[in-house]
C-alpha cells in the first residue's frame, strides 16, 4: 500500500461560535474532497465539549496538502470565515499507509 499524508486537525470554537463553525466545515470539506490529491475529509464533533472538532483529512502527500491550503475555498471559507471564529486550533501531519502492521 502507497503511504498518503494525513492531518489531523483540532479547532476549538469560541463557544458563541461553535454552531456557526459546525454549520461551514461542512461546506469546506465538501469542497476539499473535490480537489485533485484529497482521499478522504472527515469532521466530527465532541459530544462532551461542543465548540471542538476534529478534522481527518487523507491526501495523496504532502503537496496536495500543501494545494489544499493555497485553495481559493480554504482561504475564503476556512481563514477568512472559520479560523476568526476558534479559540484555538492544531494542526499535526502524519505519513501513513492506512495500516497498524
Amino acid at each position: 500500500m502507497s503511504q498518503h499524508y494525513i492531518v489531523i486537525a483540532t479547532y476549538t470554537a469560541k463557544p458563541e461560535a461553535a454552531d456557526r463553525v459546525a454549520q461551514l466545515l461542512p461546506t469546506l470539506a465538501a469542497e476539499s474532497r473535490q480537489e485533485p490529491g484529497n482521499i478522504s475529509y472527515s469532521i466530527a464533533r465532541d459530544l462532551e465539549r461542543p465548540n471542538v472538532f476534529t478534522i481527518v483529512e487523507v491526501y495523496e502527500d504532502a503537496d496536495a496538502f500543501t494545494a489544499h491550503r493555497e485553495s481559493a475555498h480554504f482561504a475564503s471559507i476556512g481563514k477568512m470565515q472559520i479560523i476568526p471564529m476558534l479559540e484555538s486550533r492544531e494542526v499535526v501531519g502524519y505519513s501513513g499507509d492506512g495500516s497498524l502492521n
